[in-house]
């Protein structure tokens, strides 16, 4: 079947493309894209007054599946993706038993190919059991498919096992060691941000040396062997002067940044208590505009949502014990548009590099164009539409969110995975909320 998207604003900053067209879609890929497209034989889309976009692209997002269903599933939160113009998700690896083997691999992808949502790439562990003890059998992994190799949520903290790691995966073409850069003696029983919310609550902090430390360190060991390096969840201003001095030098480091930390500041503990718990902390006003800055001129590379559910008892437990983590699957575009492009501290044609052709570049993946030929990968945003964050209609299991009730203006009304429509004014066809 075909399938004609017509009259929207096709918008592909790749392609330099930005006007009214119709967008011919065959099977699983674009057709043709021009002004009048006449057929007999589609389904007829009136997009008029909608904007065609790649569909985004978030290459960090924890599925919790295996070993943690009762947070989130990759059915559910693969449904969650497409709620929110998301085509494609990188799965990191903290499951029980983490994927440090092909196996585990496999089960991923027949699992995201039994939910039949988006595309789901699994990350593979650095370490085996992502503990830190030793080096995962990256040999295999990388035989199977992974590119990007990740222990997210804790540090390789022994440095000359980090460097083994990444001189071999500096062997390997196109893989990527994905750093959670931490130093964990300085943020040991920290609970948000070291400064005056923390201070005036009296509370243990995370100091913002605890990231920079580990952003160093992993800079130089991946200038000593080579290796591609991605910065996860950047969060400080120190992090990016660090990010400067590698891309001076040429180093293959990229960044990221999530849309919690663009947006909100430490002193959203202040009012969201542990729902605005994350690692690392969220930062001052500073370090928010220090990474939109970067964000807008490319020093940092992408924007991933760091999606990570948790039941809402385990977050109503208190700071202290709350674990950290924010669903943001479904928040993320309609955020972006409202706090950043429609403020005009990010163009929408950065919003789509860094969201979608940038992190398709960075793994090599499909998608981040609408280029005829390309896999029909597609996210179309109503610019005008208005509302407000209701984590009670997410698709994802954890129905909370420090952005609860936000209003925003611009989100996405549709998405398509390799030419099926998965999402429609809001309802994600086959999934359950």
């Amino acid at each position: 079947m075909r399938i004609c998207l017509k009259g929207g604003r096709v918008f592909d900053p790749e392609r330099s493309l930005d006007g009214q067209a119709d967008l011919l879609i065959k099977k699983d890929r674009i057709e043709a894209i021009a002004p009048q497209i006449k057929t007999d034989d589609a389904l007829i889309i009136d997009l008029a007054g909608k904007m065609v976009l790649p569909g985004f692209i978030d290459l960090h997002v924890h599925l919790r599946e295996p070993g943690f269903e009762d947070k989130e599933t990759i059915a559910s939160g693969t449904a969650a993706a497409v709620a929110g113009g998301i085509t494609a998700v990188a799965a990191m690896p903290n499951t029980k038993p983490p994927p440090d083997n092909p196996a585990a691999i496999r089960f991923i992808e027949e699992k995201a190919a039994a939910a039949g949502f988006c595309r789901v790439y699994p990350i593979g562990t650095l370490s085996h059991q992502r503990k830190g003890g030793k080096a995962a059998d990256l040999a295999s992994l990388y035989e199977a498919g992974v590119r990007a190799f990740s222990d997210d949520g804790a540090p390789v903290a022994n440095s000359r096992l980090f460097k083994e790691i990444l001189q071999e995966l500096a062997r390997y073409p196109d893989a990527v060691a994905i750093a959670h850069s931490e130093e964990l003696p300085l943020s040991a029983g920290g609970l948000l941000h070291e400064g005056a919310v923390s201070r005036r609550l009296g509370l243990p902090a995370v100091p913002a040396a605890a990231e920079t430390i580990g952003v160093a360190r992993d800079i130089l060991l991946a200038a000593a062997t080579g290796a591609r390096l991605h910065l996860a969840h950047l969060s400080t201003a120190g992090s990016v002067e660090l990010l400067a001095w590698a891309r001076e030098r040429g180093l293959p480091v990229t960044a990221e940044v999530t849309p919690h930390h663009l947006l909100l500041t430490d002193e959203e503990i202040l009012r969201s208590g542990a729902l605005a718990k994350v690692n690392p902390p969220l930062r001052t006003e500073d370090d928010c505009r220090v990474l939109q800055e970067a964000l807008r001129t490319g020093l940092i590379d992408i924007i991933a949502t760091d999606h990570a559910p948790h039941r809402l008892s385990e977050k109503e437990a208190g700071l202290e014990e709350a674990p950290c983590g924010i669903a943001g699957l479904e928040t993320a575009v309609p955020l972006l548009l409202t706090g950043l492009v429609n403020r005009g501290k990010l163009s929408l044609a950065d919003l789509v590099r860094v969201y979608s052709s940038r992190p398709a570049e960075l793994l090599g993946l499909p998608g981040g164009s609408l280029q005829p030929g390309a896999k029909a990968d597609i996210a179309v945003l109503d610019l005008e539409a208005a509302g407000k964050i209701d984590p009670q209609s997410f698709y994802s299991r954890a129905k909370h969110s420090p952005f609860a009730g936000c209003s925003y203006l611009g989100g996405p009304v549709m998405t398509i995975v390799e030419g099926k429509i998965k999402m429609e004014q809001g309802i994600v066809y086959g999934a359950n909320r």
